[in-house]
């Protein structure tokens, strides 16, 4: 998986974190969260703002 694989993420992380709100979650914890997936494998210097406020509205998404 790589950062530009938005909706894997958010699903995995949807599954990962039921109980979290992805509107409440910061981009350092979000970031790490994705950084530890299992079969995530890219440069986490490859990620910037854009990328987590995309991988966050899909996930919010994918909560509703």
């Amino acid at each position: 998986m790589r950062w530009t694989d938005i909706n894997d993420i958010a699903i995995e992380l949807a599954e990962r974190h039921p109980d979290v709100d992805p509107m409440k979650v910061n981009f350092v914890d979000l970031m790490n969260w994705v950084k530890a997936l299992p079969g995530f494998d890219d440069d986490p210097h490859h990620c910037g703002e854009k990328i987590l406020e995309a991988i966050q509205m899909a996930w919010i998404d994918e909560a509703s």
